[in-house]
C-alpha cells in the first residue's frame, strides 16, 4: 500500500446485492419470475438497503433476464431501499423506465477490446450512449450511475493502468454521473492496488461517490474488501452466496459473497444495516432454487458459527 497508508475505516458501509442480476445472469438453470421475486424480497427483508433486481439486455444474449418487466412488477418495494437495474444502451433504457427503478445503472469497460467483446461497442461510442441514456431517464427523477468494468485488469489486455481508469471515470463525471462503481471483473486485484486505486480516486474525484465490486477469482476478493474499507471505501457490490461471474469475461469467478463480507465488518463493530441471520434464511433459498451450492463461507458455517452481536 502507499507510504504513509493509515486505517481509516467509515462507521458505516452500504451494499448493493447483485445476486438477483449478476449472479443469476451466470446460472445455467433460469430461475421462474416468482422465485425472482421471492429471492429479492428476502433481500428486502434482510435490511439490504440497495438491490440490482434485473437487467434490460436482450433475451438473445442473456436468456436469463428475460423477464426484467415482470419481475420489477411484481416486487415488494420497500420506502428507503434502492431498486436498481442495469441497461446496455438506450434501448435498454426505454424499457426499464417503463417499470420505475429508482437507479439506472450503465456500464463501460476500462479496456477497448472487453468492451468490443462485452457490448460491441468503443467506449467512445457507449459514452455517448449514455448521454443519450441520461437525457432520457433524469425527467422521470431516475439517478444514473456507472460502473466501470474490468478496472483493475482485463482478460484480453491485461494490467490496466490507474491513470487510464481515472480518466474514463472522468469522462463519466463531466456526463453528469456522480456514483461510479470500480468493478474488478476477472479477480486479479488485490489489496494494495485496491488501496492505491481508492486513495487516487477521492483525491482526483472528490465529488463524485465510489463503491467497488470484486469478483472472488482467486480468493482475494474479501482481503481487496478490507484494503478498501480500511482506506475509507463505504459503497459496495455484492451476491448472495458468492454467486455470479460475467458470461463475457473468459476464466471470471464468482463475486464476492455478501453475507461474508457483512459477517466481517459486524465482527470489526463496522455497522451495515443487514440482518445476517435472514441474510441466510436467503442464501438457503437460493440454494434450493439452484439446486447447487454456494461458494460463502459463512452459509458453509452454519447458524452456529453466527456470534450472538451478528444475530440482531
Amino acid at each position: 500500500m502507499q507510504m504513509g497508508w493509515q486505517w481509516q475505516e467509515p462507521s458505516f458501509v452500504w451494499f448493493r446485492d447483485v445476486s438477483p442480476r449478476d449472479g443469476l445472469q451466470a446460472e445455467k438453470m433460469i430461475l421462474e419470475t416468482k422465485d425472482k421475486v421471492q429471492l429479492i424480497n428476502q433481500l428486502t427483508q434482510a435490511g439490504v438497503p440497495r438491490i440490482e433486481v434485473t437487467s434490460f439486455v436482450s433475451p438473445q444474449w442473456l436468456p436469463q433476464m428475460a423477464d426484467a418487466e415482470e419481475v420489477m412488477a411484481a416486487i415488494d418495494r420497500k420506502p428507503g431501499v434502492v431498486y436498481s437495474v442495469l441497461v446496455p444502451n438506450p434501448k435498454g433504457a426505454e424499457r426499464a423506465v417503463a417499470t420505475k427503478p429508482d437507479e439506472m445503472t450503465v456500464f463501460v469497460s476500462a479496456s477497448e477490446t472487453h468492451n468490443q467483446k462485452n457490448v460491441h461497442r468503443s467506449i467512445t461510442e457507449s459514452l455517448q450512449g449514455f448521454r443519450d441514456i441520461g437525457a432520457m431517464v433524469r425527467v422521470h427523477g431516475i439517478k444514473v450511475s456507472a460502473v466501470i468494468v474490468t478496472a483493475f485488469g482485463c482478460p484480453y489486455e491485461g494490467v490496466v493502468s490507474l491513470s487510464s481508469v481515472l480518466d474514463l471515470a472522468q469522462r463519466l463525471q463531466e456526463l453528469g454521473i456522480d456514483e461510479i462503481t470500480l468493478g474488478d471483473t476477472v479477480g486479479v486485484a488485490n489489496p494494495k492496488q485496491v488501496a492505491n486505486m481508492v486513495g487516487a480516486f477521492r483525491e482526483k474525484l472528490p465529488q463524485v461517490e465510489m463503491a467497488l465490486h470484486f469478483h472472488d477469482t482467486r480468493g482475494t476478493a474479501l482481503a481487496n474488501l478490507l484494503a478498501a474499507v480500511g482506506s475509507g471505501a463505504s459503497k459496495f457490490e455484492t451476491a448472495l452466496g458468492g454467486i455470479g461471474g460475467s458470461p463475457f469475461s473468459p476464466g471470471a469467478g464468482g463475486n464476492l459473497s455478501t453475507e461474508d463480507s457483512v459477517y466481517c465488518l459486524m465482527e470489526m463493530g463496522i455497522a451495515t444495516g443487514i440482518d445476517l441471520k435472514l441474510l441466510l434464511y436467503a442464501t438457503q433459498f437460493l440454494v434450493e432454487k439452484l439446486g447447487h451450492d454456494v461458494p460463502s463461507r459463512v452459509f458453509h458455517a452454519g447458524g452456529k458459527m453466527i456470534p450472538v452481536n451478528a444475530r440482531h
